[in-house]
């Protein structure tokens, strides 16, 4: 076969033209390509925790805020649909959708939702200020401090294409989860350049955690069998065995962000205890906020007075619903309520959380009725690597 030989002058003319072809390409459309070295515009907060732990009532902290767009629990919408996996299948379809959120594409819902909607098809739509105020509804401002009772009566027919419009006018996106059970599958997300991701993890007590379930048994039925991976089979875990799961997936998640965190967790993770921030909620709060890049107003800080000192610990008909309450009461209860049986099976299950999240076991019925015996305890820089994000040192 013939070979054609062309002259080497000519490769170098030829590559020199598409160089500078490529150059020219790039200094015309450059500064139309995204900076992977600019943050994004928006800051991405997961609140991530587990049921009954006070995850709803920080998730308001969050939503009651004017520059917050916020969703309680949308993958709610996964599991509700792929109900026969289990919690670990479906991490990767919850992970594409919380991401999807951040980013205001509320298209992922099309393969929940299929018909037409409303705000009203969306999980616990009403307790997000964002969707009871402009420009998702008409009756509120963004500074009102909204309830999800007035919400429901005035917004619920709006359509849902109100929820991405008003996602983008937010300078925050905040999304509360309780069904992410390992921190490495966040990984993704804490490295996506499209992203400005921080997490707040939020833990409680689990004999609290366990009180508070006790309220909801029905419930949390379904999401208990996902949980324990039984083929869609509810599961009421009179045996503690969806406790054990989550006390694990809390040691991991705590584990893996302190304990040799890669790089890119730095100054993004940041541990909250439910007990620290009902006992000084003004301190913890301002604490979370700096971390979001967020700052108190004026009417916040006397709403988030009022709600954390009401009268009791509550109803059992309030165990979904952000009350006025004495909060202090609520996250003691545990301690008058539950048995101490109860309690032995609890410290057995989950003896390692209770343990690394600085909480006391107790040793006898009488320790556990002494509320003069603090069982919380403080926080010990010198032992604990409480965050990798700490504002007050």
């Amino acid at each position: 076969m013939a070979r054609i030989r062309i002259p080497s002058t000519i490769v170098v003319l030829f590559v020199t033209v598409q160089a500078g072809f490529l150059l020219f390409m790039y200094a015309r459309y450059g500064s139309f390509m995204p900076q992977s070295e600019e943050k994004p515009s928006q800051v991405h907060i997961l609140i991530l925790s587990s049921w009954r732990s006070g995850s709803s009532f920080v998730g308001q902290l969050f939503s009651q805020h004017p520059s917050v767009f916020y969703l309680m629990e949308p993958a709610w919408h996964v599991w509700v649909t792929m109900y026969q996996n289990s919690a670990k299948v479906l991490h990767m379809a919850v992970r594409d959708l919380v991401r999807s959120v951040f980013l205001c594409d509320m298209s992922v819902f099309d393969a929940y939702m299929p018909w037409k909607r409303n705000l009203s098809d969306l999980f616990q739509w009403a307790v997000s200020r964002a969707l009871c105020s402009a420009p998702a509804c008409d009756s509120f401002q963004r500074t009102d401090i909204t309830s999800e009772m007035a919400c429901k009566t005035l917004c619920g027919r709006y359509p849902f294409s109100k929820v991405e419009e008003a996602c983008k006018t937010y300078s925050h996106v905040v999304i509360k989860e309780v069904r992410f059970f390992d921190l490495k599958v966040l990984y993704p997300l804490l490295t996506d350049p499209s992203l400005n991701l921080k997490i707040i993890h939020l833990v409680r007590d689990p004999r609290a955690v366990v009180k508070s379930r006790e309220q909801s048994v029905k419930a949390l039925a379904r999401d208990n069998g996902i949980v324990l991976s039984t083929n869609g089979t509810k599961v009421e875990d009179s045996k503690y065995k969806v406790m054990q799961e989550i006390c694990r997936s809390h040691v991991q998640i705590y584990e893996t962000a302190t304990l040799k965190p890669p790089n890119f967790l730095k100054d993004r993770y940041l541990m909250i205890r439910f007990e620290d921030l009902v006992r000084d909620p003004l301190s913890e709060i301002s604490e979370m906020y700096k971390f979001a890049d967020l700052s108190l107003t004026p009417v916040l800080k006397s709403w988030i007075y009022n709600i954390t000192h009401g009268q009791g610990p509550g109803k059992k008909k309030e165990a979904f619903k952000i009350t006025s309450r004495d909060a202090v009461s609520v996250s003691q209860a545990w301690r008058n309520v539950l048995s101490f049986q109860k309690i032995k099976k609890i410290q057995e299950v989950c003896k390692g959380a209770i343990n690394m999240l600085g909480y006391q076991l107790v040793d006898s019925e009488k320790e556990q009725r002494d509320l003069s015996l603090d069982l919380v305890l403080p926080r010990r820089e010198n032992q604990f690597s409480w965050s990798s994000f700490n504002p007050k040192h």
